[in-house]
């Protein structure tokens, strides 16, 4: 189930507010003793996340189907996805949902009876935590996402069921401005940089591929030599833009590649502000990348 974008906070009854985290959402799955962990496109994290698949192993329930989001937080308790990236500290399943537990399919049930269930079930340990919900009312829990530095909020309807969509039922808000964007392209490197300059970035609209800007900052040697290696069997002569940028010697790649950007703001031209490279996601699809307005 995926959370709508909305452009401003607000306050509705029947609804719970929750901090949105910043990591990579996976569907821990348990049958008895064996335990998998799946991405959105599928990919199996189980072996990435052993320390999580042995505490969801723990748990009572001989079957059970969970929904979070693996995160390493900071010291200040907010989860960094560059942080997860880089390997930077333990990582942690923060359970928001579940959907499945001893022959009892959970997904036509109210939000308010999964969040029951899922309390009942999952025993907080250093690997599992439930997620954490803020103010009942909406504009206050927006402003303490805000004062603490979170990534957004979650709204979601507590009388809704779980649907395998994006749906108007669960609604997200952001604090900072954060998004997946398909590396196109990029430049060639200036002075003492190697490898390349900057990330050519593009989000998909109407089916096809729309230039949004560059991207130079956030990369240390050690990425960029990383990255180039990734670039080179995608290297094609015709850019994949729809609206290619007129960059002097620019290399374009093919649409595989999905970068997490963090940036100001989105122009009214539609480019990226003041734009920072976080890192790679391998478990978004590239043509799953849409103009933030409509993106997930």
């Amino acid at each position: 189930m995926l959370a709508t974008l909305v452009a401003k906070p607000f306050h509705s009854a029947n609804w719970v507010y929750e901090e949105k985290y910043d990591g990579i959402r996976v569907l821990g799955y348990k049958e008895g003793s064996r335990v998998r962990l799946l991405s959105r496109n599928a990919k199996d994290r189980t072996m990435r996340s052993l320390t999580i698949a042995t505490a969801i192993q723990e748990l009572k329930p001989f079957s059970l189907l969970l929904d979070g989001e693996v995160v390493i937080f900071d010291r200040r308790q907010i989860s960094r996805f560059q942080f997860l990236q880089e390997d930077k500290g333990d990582p942690t399943f923060v359970v928001f949902d579940c959907l499945y537990v001893d022959g009892r399919d959970l997904r036509h049930e109210p939000l308010s009876e999964r969040r029951r269930v899922l309390e009942d079930v999952v025993t907080f340990s250093k690997r599992l935590l439930l997620s954490h919900r803020l103010d009942r009312n909406g504009l206050k829990a927006y402003e303490i996402a805000k004062r603490r530095g979170y990534e957004g909020l979650v709204a979601k309807d507590i009388l809704s069921p779980y649907v395998e969509k994006r749906s108007e039922f669960w609604l997200k808000v952001k604090v900072h401005q954060e998004e997946e964007f398909v590396i196109g392209g990029f430049t060639q490197p200036q002075g003492q940089r190697q490898y390349f300059g900057a990330l050519l970035l593009g989000v998909y609209e109407g089916g096809k591929l729309r230039y949004v800007g560059k991207v130079g900052t956030g990369f240390d040697r050690e990425k960029l030599r990383s990255l180039y290696r990734k670039f080179k069997p995608l290297i094609r002569t015709n850019s994949a833009f729809s609206n290619p940028p007129s960059e002097k010697g620019a290399v374009f790649l093919a649409p595989r590649l999905v970068a997490q950007i963090s940036y100001q703001e989105l122009t009214a031209d539609v480019r990226l502000r003041q734009p920072v490279y976080l890192g790679l996601r391998d478990d978004k699809n590239a043509d799953e990348t849409l103009l933030p307005a409509a993106a997930g």
